[in-house]
């Protein structure tokens, strides 16, 4: 045990040398952490031995050096950049690194490209999610699909491995990632040649121009190196389906320079602007009011479109289709192609819009029943509803509605259930209103009301009824003998004393004690009746009559009211 503690205390030998070499290494000033320089000693299969000055020669694998544009040129005396990672790790030996070293000078380099954007050349070495691997400078970035190129490209294989130019976009320094754009670099080159190219060409130009592409909203063009826009509205005055079926790929296009933005180095064009605006003297052309021909070029849900001539078109809205049916789709009445007659509506030159109407062509069914508010007509029942009947006009394409209320006079929706489809039913039209006719049946019967008018009974007037229903909220009761007019008699109305006013002391059949009509509304049809106001009447003329001298001769309030009655019973018996 001694003796190994004594092999462990370092000799005083081993003290001097290690004291000499740390002093070498102050005056040399190496920090860990930094690239230094280091002499190749010896090539080996696996390794490449180099000597660094520092405590004991290192060795580098191999496969750091694989990547290396100069691993052939490589031997024994050359010099090498190596990263100085630890002077001394755990086991005394030096740790340097070729790889490192290599990707330190390509990050310095790469953070002082990305300040000025410089272009550098990289290798698409394999695809990944959302882009590709791209080795820059010996380091690893990352390309986004979206920046390989300018356009989308369905295959990169011509790419794989091959020196591209690319441009760092975005530097992440904590985490030491860094994105590039293959992208960047092709449109700063177009950009210069469309700069070029712009020198060249103004505003109002006329020239020849090659189609390359044909979209939905548009045709491209090239000229000279540029690419125009030529949007589909100006292809042509008219309005224009598919651009596709005016134009091909490869077909030489003459056109205008309408408008060049310099900040996006757009330009647009047109083909329309070569020709005269059709639409300049279109109201010298067509007059309000008058009928023309046309072919239909176009359906819509809301309309038909309809070309007057080259270049012009109108619109029929979906109400100007028909006279019977507003909201008629333009498909059940018109088909494309075919041509028609029209009158003119409105003309609104600015917007270069027409309006046209279809229906103004034909006979207008609404004219031959413009008259006939008042008059009886026959119906046929088109449809039946919860609430109504549909039905046309004999011998026109017109339908109304006959409410349930305005079936009978009862005003009961039961009543709906007496007719069916396709029934014929005479009625009478009681209003036409902003294209509605409506319909009553009633209206060619007698009204029951018109029992108080024949009668001459008003507010006031006290009469005889029938009993109908016991309720136990009142009494039903049939005012005119065909019992047509039913008034129910609300139980606190029906005496003046409470217990004669139980529903139930009445019977169906019966006559009612003689009531008083306190509220009569015939065009709402609301009667109120009231015995116990009749009642209440009755007892204030007995007093009047047979009351005076009452106090003189003793006689009671009882006495006067049976007085009163027994006279009244004389009266009618001498009547019978």
């Amino acid at each position: 045990m001694a003796i190994e503690q004594e092999l462990k205390k370092p000799s005083p030998l081993h003290k001097e040398f290690q004291a000499l070499l740390d002093e070498d290494f102050k005056d040399r000033k190496v920090k860990e952490g930094e690239i230094i320089e280091a002499t190749v000693t010896e090539i080996t299969k696996n390794f490449i031995v180099v000597d660094a000055k520092l405590k004991m020669e290192s060795m580098i694998p191999i496969e750091e050096f694989k990547n290396d544009d100069e691993l052939n040129k490589i031997k024994i005396g050359s010099k090498v950049s190596v990263f100085l990672e630890r002077v001394e790790n755990f086991k005394g030996e030096v740790v340097i690194s070729r790889d490192k070293a290599r990707k330190m000078r390509a990050w310095k380099k790469m953070v002082k490209v990305f300040e000025t954007q410089e272009e550098l050349t990289g290798y698409i070495t394999g695809k990944i999610k959302g882009g590709f691997l791209t080795t820059v400078e010996g380091l690893p970035c990352f390309m986004p699909s979206s920046q390989i190129d300018v356009r989308p490209l369905k295959k990169i294989d011509h790419l794989l491995n091959t020196p591209i130019k690319v441009i760092a976009t975005r530097i992440d320094k904590n985490r030491g990632n860094v994105c590039v754009s293959r992208r960047a670099v092709l449109e700063k080159s177009k950009n210069a040649e469309i700069t070029e190219a712009l020198k060249n060409i103004k505003e109002g130009d006329i020239v020849e121009s090659v189609v390359h592409a044909v979209v939905e909203w548009g045709i491209f063009l090239t000229y000279k190196g540029l690419t125009l826009l030529l949007h589909v509205s100006d292809l042509s005055h008219g309005r224009v389906k598919k651009p596709a079926d005016l134009v091909t790929i490869g077909q030489k296009l003459k056109v205008k320079i309408t408008k060049i933005d310099p900040k996006t180095n757009r330009v647009s064009a047109s083909v329309k602007a070569l020709t005269e605006d059709p639409y300049e003297n279109i109201e010298k052309k067509y007059k309000i009011g008058e009928t023309y021909e046309g072919v239909v070029t176009k359906l819509m849900e809301y309309g038909a479109f309809v070309r007057i001539e080259s270049g012009i078109e109108g619109l029929i809205h979906s109400s100007e289709m028909d006279w019977t049916n507003r909201n008629v789709k333009p498909s059940k009445i018109l088909t494309v192609s075919q041509k028609i007659k029209f009158k003119v509506v409105s003309i609104d030159k600015d917007a270069k819009r027409i309006s046209l109407s279809y229906k103004a062509t034909l006979k207008n069914p609404w004219d031959d029943i413009k008259d006939k508010v008042g008059k009886e007509v026959k119906i046929k029942v088109n449809n039946i509803t919860d609430k109504a009947i549909f039905g046309e006009i004999s011998q026109s394409a017109l339908t109304g509605m006959l409410h349930y209320k305005e079936i009978s006079y009862d005003e009961n929706v039961e009543n709906l259930k007496k007719f069916k489809k396709n029934d014929q039913i005479n009625v009478k039209i009681i209003e036409i209103k902003d294209d509605k006719i409506r319909f009553s049946k009633r209206a060619l019967e007698r009204d029951p009301m018109d029992w108080f008018k024949e009668n001459k009974k008003k507010v006031g007037s006290v009469i005889s009824t029938k009993v109908v229903e016991v309720l136990k909220t009142g009494v039903k009761v049939a005012v005119d003998p065909e019992k047509k007019i039913i008034v129910t008699i609300k139980k606190n109305l029906l005496a003046v004393e409470p217990a004669d006013c139980r529903p139930e002391i009445y019977s169906p059949g019966n006559t009612m004690a003689d009531a008083k009509i306190q509220e009569l509304d015939v065009k709402n049809r609301k009667i109120v009746l009231s015995p116990k106001a009749a009642q209440i009447d009755e007892e204030k003329s007995l007093v009047a009559k047979f009351g005076e001298g009452a106090a003189k001769s003793g006689a009671t309030l009882k006495g006067i009211f049976e007085k009163a009655l027994g006279s009244k019973k004389k009266k009618k018996k001498e009547e019978k």
